[in-house]
């Protein structure tokens, strides 16, 4: 029952309200190569293989195959691409290295010599000023390789350095959210995308403060009234509001909005997710969760709960089950929140082999998941295959982060389920995870699902397409049915697919108006109409 509640609510009407938020709805290193694991074959099971193609289609269509083993123009191509939106991205590990060393520079911070570490100053023995790296190149090398997965230390474990880099750098992230937003919005609307999904922790020491308070109780009813009582959770509802004020106008500020020469980043629509650290004592998680969900119902920037941290480590997986009653509990309280959970990023080796046969599942059929993050581990959990046709059936969509899954997990290539889920019906959605850290983009992640599973440019644009509507945006869609299955058809109130300069009739526009998901969906065509004019009558590959 709670399932298809959730299920549906992705399409629920919710009424339009003023947000005062950074990008309100306004007008429009490399992923490893195929060759680095097996190859991996096309793709074919989803709508946009087999759809009708339109002649401006078909064109763009034969401009990708012209170029798609030219790496410099499919970049310039996959660049240009209207992208949608980016649904799975942390906020701190998605900010350039480059800009967290000049933020700790400015900021006045310390670097620990020994463990590369910000901290705050004094600079004593062992501790270096961060703002050295503006002038010292091998100091700044060092920092980039500590901070990020470039040319990390042999020896060194993908998945251990790439957790590890956030705890080196995350005295300057928690100091600047709105400037942090402002550099990665702005990489947003370089890379053609309008909407921004992004994870943050709110209220982050005082919900841990409160959880420790309150202490633990195994009545989970129990549990959250002790939380609410008083007023103290709404109290930090209202500090997260507070902090997300601040950091809107910080962002704005950075970026200029609403100036004469407003910032790209100005244009992309933002909205938050809350995170959760899973590897903390339950009633702290819980605590998290209830803040996360309680927040979504109150502040419309807030928009859904996540959990965080590896999902391999010891303490993750002993409470996984428990997590996930917490979160079908509480979504029972708040039932307007969504949700969308990091499961199943774990292959053989990392964990015990039983470890590997339920974590998707849970998060589908227990938490009630509108999403999943990653979901590596497809194949090895039980009946997976009948899970695959679950999450088709509901339209759980999985947010697939190439380049990190890669790093992290080294799965890549055929071994990435990637194909599977097309090939069940499941909507698929490629994001950037921790682009700051992995050294990636949006465009590098559809250059490898482009040139690794042969993807035309049809499934490219529904790819994109898909962005938006998975996306956790209120009211109602543009498409009708479920497009991963039956294609991107609009619904009838707006006829035929949208285009640049058309007109919309009077229940279109009322549509439009009443909805923000529809109104970007709307854009994102009108964009996608002036990008495949730009191969009206060209040559192919020119």
């Amino acid at each position: 029952m709670i399932i298809q509640r959730h299920s549906s609510s992705r399409r629920r009407a919710v009424p339009v309200v003023g947000l005062a938020v950074a990008g309100l709805l306004s007008s429009p290193s490399a992923p490893p190569a195929a060759a680095q694991g097996a190859s991996a074959p096309s793709t074919p099971a989803s709508a946009s293989a087999h759809r009708p193609v339109t002649p401006a289609e078909a064109r763009t269509a034969a401009h990708l195959e012209a170029v798609r083993h030219r790496p410099a123009p499919l970049r310039a191509f996959l660049r240009n691409l209207p992208k949608g939106g980016d649904l799975h991205n942390h906020l701190s590990g998605a900010v350039s290295t480059e800009y967290l060393i000049r933020l700790a520079g400015e900021d006045g911070l310390c670097i620990d010599e020994e463990s590369m570490t910000a901290v705050a100053p004094p600079c004593g023995p062992g501790r270096r000023p961060a703002a050295d790296a503006a002038a010292d190149p091998a100091f700044h090398r060092a920092l980039l390789r500590a901070w990020s997965m470039e040319d990390f230390p042999a020896g060194e474990s993908g998945h251990d350095h790439f957790f590890a880099t956030f705890g080196r750098f995350g005295e300057v992230t928690w100091r600047h959210r709105g400037k942090l937003l402002a550099e990665v919005a702005g990489t947003a609307a370089a890379h053609n995308q309008s909407y921004l999904e992004t994870m943050v922790s709110p209220a982050s020491d005082a919900v841990k403060k409160l959880a420790d308070e309150v202490g633990w109780d195994p009545d989970l009813a129990e549990l959250h009234d002790r939380l609410v009582a008083g007023g103290k959770l709404d109290r930090l509802v209202a500090e997260a509001r507070t902090e997300a004020d601040e950091a809107d106008a910080e962002f704005r500020a950075e970026a200029r909005c609403g100036s004469a020469r407003p910032a790209p980043a100005c244009r992309v629509t933002v909205r938050w997710i809350s995170q959760v650290s899973r590897g903390a004592s339950p009633e702290r998680v819980f605590a998290q969760m209830a803040l996360g969900l309680r927040l979504a119902e109150r502040d419309p920037r807030f928009v859904a709960v996540n959990l965080v941290q590896p999902e391999d480590w010891d303490s993750s997986l002993r409470n996984y089950r428990l997590h996930m009653r917490m979160l079908a509990h509480l979504h029972r309280v708040y039932p307007r929140a969504h949700l969308t959970l990091h499961a199943g990023e774990l292959v053989p080796g990392l964990v015990k082999p039983e470890d590997l046969t339920f974590h998707i599942d849970e998060a589908v059929n227990v938490a009630g998941a509108e999403r999943i993050g990653h979901g590596v581990d497809l194949v090895h959990e039980n009946d997976w295959q009948r899970l695959a046709r679950t999450m088709a059936a509901r339209e759980v969509a999985v947010e697939v982060p190439f380049t990190s899954n890669a790093q992290i997990l080294g799965v890549r290539g055929a071994d990435h389920p990637f194909s599977r889920y097309r090939e069940h019906g499941v909507p698929v959605v490629l994001s950037t995870d921790d682009p700051g850290v992995s050294r990636t983009d949006i465009s590098r992640e559809y250059e490898y699902a482009a040139t690794t599973y042969g993807l035309g440019y049809p499934e490219l644009k529904d790819l994109a397409r898909a962005s938006l509507e998975y996306a956790f945006l209120p009211g109602r869609s543009l498409w009708r049915g479920n497009p991963t299955r039956e294609g991107y058809r609009p619904v009838a109130e707006c006829g035929s697919v949208p285009a640049a300069g058309a007109s919309a009739g009077t229940a279109c526009l009322e549509l439009l108006a009443s909805s923000p998901k529809a109104a970007l969906q709307w854009r994102q065509e009108a964009a996608f109409t002036v990008f495949e004019r730009t191969f009206r009558g060209a040559t192919a590959g020119k």
